[in-house]
């Protein structure tokens, strides 16, 4: 009986554990479907240097792809 007992509690544990890290791991999914929908809009790329036209308009057009 201690056995089955012991067994259970470590079949629980496992599954236990599995669901948390199942719930853990679903942001990062979410993420990443968050960054391939922004990346479908093949957004403009800022190279930097100073550029301050270039620069609102890239802001523009990155908050277009957010809207």
């Amino acid at each position: 009986i201690m056995a089955a007992r012991t067994s259970a509690q470590f079949v629980e544990a496992l599954a236990t554990m599995a669901n948390i890290m199942a719930r853990d791991n679903q942001p990062r999914r979410e993420d990443e479907m968050r960054l391939e929908r922004f990346m479908k809009h093949k957004p403009p790329t800022f190279t930097g240097g100073y550029n301050p036209k270039g620069a609102v308009k890239w802001l523009e057009e990155v908050e277009i792809i957010f809207e």
